[in-house]
């Protein structure tokens, strides 16, 4: 198997983007929209709407790494890091606070240049000082990195990286790529999804750390977006990822064997997209949240703002199946009678609607 990096003509990637121009201007259309809801809504509504995308980010990055860390301390670790929290609050989850770091260190210097000494950074948000492995430092190991799958004696190699001597010289040669085709550089790639796709897979094909590289690469990506945008972009490529996560590696597998990646521009450029129109309707499910506390936040009791906070902590989606009077007694800690008014006075009011009837009764928020 010859690799992308393996060929004569690594890393002079080809792609043709004739049939894409309608999916570029989607994006730049979606780009201008979303930014100019955001400017319309209250600081406390942005920073809100800021904050759970980058949640949603941080959880997923982990997630598609199979790594599942604490909502709570993420938002605690972006909030703390955003200065948000007079006094910090205490983060038990060493991984939720690191990826938190990442998250807001990338959003807030999303207009330096790339260094090697920002990505070491990086990765000791990651991982702190692990004695499992070497960070904040590239790979050393002479063992082969690679990308595998499947039981031990029937596994499947889907990709080995550059050895690891030749990760220092592959770096310094992607650095100085990334800052010459930002804004004003010298190869100066002007369509920002195009570059965000091509800086990914240059830096998941080099694979530099011994571990994190799928984590760091999406933050490179994003950061590309934001670069050539000209703020920090405003959605979550993965939590889009991990909605069909085979289709992410598979492209990206056969993207490795190639320097014409046509096909994987396609692919990434209609992820971001798909990302896009997902944050989109984040935004509104932000406003919906603020027009619904306007209007019913002084009628509700105790016990009916800690569940409906709960139903809108869960996201847009809302609680998988509704809400019942069995989940309300657990929630609150009450009588089952008082979960059943509870749940019919909200639905008298027009803060709850009706699924269902009788023992199946369940109630949602009516977004």
């Amino acid at each position: 198997m010859t690799y992308n990096w393996q060929q004569k003509d690594w890393p002079q990637f080809k792609y043709e983007l004739k049939d894409l121009e309608e999916v570029l201007f989607a994006i730049a259309e979606e780009t201008g929209h979303i930014s100019g809801i955001l400017k319309a809504m209250s600081e406390v509504n942005q920073s809100e709407t800021i904050i759970n995308m980058m949640v949603s980010e941080a959880i997923k990055t982990s997630e598609i790494e199979g790594e599942y860390i604490s909502r709570r301390d993420v938002v605690s670790s972006i909030r703390n890091n955003l200065g948000l929290n007079i006094c910090p609050e205490k983060i038990k989850d060493k991984r939720a606070k690191g990826v938190g770091e990442l998250m807001v260190a990338v959003r807030n210097n999303y207009a330096d240049p790339l260094t090697r000494e920002t990505l070491f950074l990086w990765h000791k948000m990651l991982f702190g000082q692990s004695s499992q492995m070497n960070t904040g430092v590239w790979r050393t190991h002479k063992d082969p990195m690679q990308v595998i799958s499947g039981a031990m004696g029937k596994e499947k190699i889907h990709f080995e990286a550059p050895p690891s001597a030749q990760v220092s010289q592959e770096m310094k040669r992607f650095i100085i790529w990334f800052n010459d085709t930002a804004p004003g550089g010298r190869n100066e790639i002007k369509k920002a999804p195009v570059r965000s796709a091509l800086a990914h897979l240059y830096f998941e094909t080099i694979h530099p750390f011994e571990d994190g590289n799928g984590r760091i690469g999406r933050a490179i990506a994003e950061k590309a977006l934001s670069q050539t945008i000209g703020r920090p972009v405003l959605l979550s490529l993965s939590q889009t990822i991990e909605t069909n996560k085979k289709a992410y590696y598979g492209s990206l597998e056969k993207a490795q064997k190639t320097n014409e990646i046509t096909a994987w521009v396609t692919y990434f450029v209609k992820l971001i997209l798909a990302a896009q129109r997902q944050a989109q309707k984040q935004i509104e499910f932000t406003l919906s949240k603020a027009k619904y506390f306007d209007q019913f936040k002084d009628m509700l009791n105790d016990r009916q703002l800690k569940v409906i906070n709960k139903m809108f902590g869960e996201g847009p989606k809302g609680f998988e199946g509704g809400i019942t009077a069995a989940k309300y007694v657990s929630i609150t800690k009450t009588s089952k009678a008082t979960a059943t008014r509870d749940l019919q006075g909200l639905y008298n009011l027009g803060g709850l609607t009706i699924i269902g009837g009788g023992r199946s009764t369940r109630y949602n928020l009516p977004l």
